[in-house]
Parts: structure tokens; C-alpha cells; sequence
């Protein structure tokens, strides 16, 4: 059963969302329902290379010393397909920084901000498949806001810059994911910026297609949703997440939401950045169940159940 053996997060400094209005073209009118309606205040920007802040996550995974020898997948999982000029890529000083010059590594971006989970499915399907028990896979989630179309979702997210590393393992008692679901209903939603028509739509999917998968993912892991301790939602703001709960009929006391107002949107790393946080605040002891949840642009819904 795949296991998260450890999961990291860096998260750079963050610089209130009044600082960006000119950089994001935003009016005042949005700028005040980011911030009093979605519960936006800031937002995590790094002066730092994607390199450096994808090295910063993984320079905190303590169970990652010593063992590079044993990580056989290195895996790249982003929302934007690119964001270098041909032949740069980060993920090469990342491997030869990290010394997993014997690891294979690809890139994932088929579920955009839902392909950090995707991820994590799929590198317990290939480690179990190889059949070796020592043997993990590193995941990196997390990306660079370059270009306007990527900072910023109008009127609904603007997009931080903090990254999750994810260490797996084909098995163990710790983190073990009990159940994942996932569904690419496409249609509106995968474009960054949407018409009126297509925004609406969108809203109008999103409850049921996301119960949809929660539901999914629940039954997989054997469960009731009434188990579940705890949701790791993605970042993109407050008021969606409590409209979900109650359309899911789960207290909002079950969703974390403490990082949305602090780190914004951050691409395929929410749910591991809410991971990291939770764990050190001690949301999660052992034995809790927890989801977690994330929305890809193309409307890919997914969610993960595992137990701590």
C-alpha cells in the first residue's frame, strides 16, 4: 500500500495582496472581495530561482538524508506545462543538487493542479509494480507565478509560490493512501481566464464533481465520510471551501483553511503545504483519516484518502 514516508514544504515570504493590485491589474473592487469575501490578505513570492525554492522544500525532508541511493522516480508535478526556454530546466540541477543522478525523472502536468496527487497515485503504482521494498519516489509540486496568466485567477485565486516535496514508498504504517479518485470532465474550467458563460458553468459543476470523487475516493478507502478527521483542501479561497463542506455536509471545522489567507493558490503543492502545516500543528495523530482534495484547470477533480 503506497505511503507518504515524509512530506515538506518551503514556504517563502509573503507580501500582502495590496502590493500586487498594479502587478495583477486588479481594481479595488476586486482587490477588496479577494480580501474580505475569499479571505485573501497575502501571498508567498520568492526572488529565488524555481530551482532553489524546489531544493528548499526538499532540503527539509530529513527522511530523504542518506537514502538518495534508494529514490528511483523523480517526478516533477506542475500546473504550467512550461515555464523555461528550451534547453534550461530546473530539474536538472535539482537531481544533480539532490546527488539522485541514478533516479528516473519525468514531469507530470496531464491533471494541472491536481497533478500533485496523480503523482503520488502513480509513483505507488510504479514502485509496487517494480517489486522492490526499499526502493521511493520523490515528488516535487510547486512552481514560479511568471507570466500574469499564471499569478492570478480573476476573481477566484491569486497564485503563491511555495513548494511541497513528497517522499513515497510502496508500503509502511505511516501516511498510507487508502483510497484515490480522480475525474476530467472537461469543458469549462480549462482555460485561466473564462467567459461569463463558461465561469458560470464551471460553478455549476464544481459542487457535484467534487462530491463526485469524495465519495469515490471515501468508498475506496472503505469508509464513511463521517470518518474522515480532517480535509487538506487546495488553496484557492475561503468561501468555495465552505460552500463545498456544506454541500458535502462536512463541518467547516473539518477543512483547514489556515493557509489560504497566508500563501495563496501554489499550483500542485496545496494539499502537501496543508499537510506539512497540519502535521506541525497537530491536527493529525495517528490513526486520523484525512483528504485531500484538488481542482486542475481542464475540471480535474481529485481526491485522496489516507490515514496517519
Amino acid at each position: 500500500m503506497t505511503s507518504l514516508v515524509a512530506v515538506s514544504a518551503y514556504l517563502p515570504s509573503a507580501v500582502p495582496i495590496e502590493s500586487l493590485q498594479g502587478e495583477l491589474e486588479l481594481t479595488d473592487a476586486q482587490l477588496r472581495r479577494l480580501r474580505r469575501f475569499y479571505g485573501l490578505s497575502e501571498v508567498c513570492r520568492s526572488g529565488e530561482s524555481e530551482a532553489e525554492t524546489l531544493l528548499a522544500a526538499a532540503g527539509k525532508l530529513t527522511a530523504l538524508a542518506g537514502q538518495e541511493k534508494r529514490v528511483r522516480y523523480l517526478v516533477r508535478a506542475k500546473t504550467m506545462p512550461g515555464a523555461t526556454p528550451y534547453p534550461v530546466n530546473p530539474m536538472l540541477e535539482v537531481r544533480d543538487a539532490l546527488g539522485l543522478s541514478q533516479a528516473t525523472m519525468f514531469t507530470l502536468t496531464d491533471h494541472a493542479c491536481a497533478s500533485g496527487l496523480l503523482a503520488v497515485d502513480l509513483c505507488g503504482t510504479l514502485l509496487a509494480a517494480d517489486g522492490d521494498p526499499d526502493a521511493l519516489a520523490l515528488v516535487l509540486c510547486g512552481e514560479k507565478a511568471f507570466t500574469h496568466t499564471a499569478q492570478v485567477i480573476p476573481d477566484v485565486a491569486i497564485m503563491g509560490e511555495a513548494t511541497a516535496a513528497v517522499l513515497v514508498a510502496p508500503g509502511g504504517d505511516r501516511d498510507r493512501v487508502l483510497g484515490f479518485a480522480t475525474a476530467t470532465h472537461g469543458g469549462p474550467g480549462g482555460a485561466v481566464i473564462l467567459s461569463d458563460e463558461e465561469a458560470t458553468e464551471f460553478r455549476q459543476i464544481y459542487p457535484d464533481a467534487l462530491a463526485e470523487v469524495t465519495h469515490a475516493a471515501v468508498a475506496e478507502a472503505g469508509l464513511r465520510l463521517s470518518d474522515i478527521d480532517l480535509v487538506l483542501p487546495h488553496n484557492v479561497n475561503r468561501v468555495s471551501w465552505i460552500r463545498a463542506g456544506g454541500a458535502l455536509g462536512l463541518p467547516k471545522e473539518k477543512i483547514f483553511l489556515g493557509n489560504v489567507g497566508s500563501t495563496g493558490h501554489c499550483f500542485c503543492a496545496d494539499p502537501f503545504l496543508n499537510h506539512a502545516t497540519a502535521t506541525s500543528l497537530g491536527l493529525l495523530t495517528p490513526g486520523s483519516n484525512y483528504l485531500m482534495v484538488s481542482v486542475g484547470l481542464g475540471s480535474t477533480f481529485s481526491a485522496m484518502v489516507c490515514q496517519h
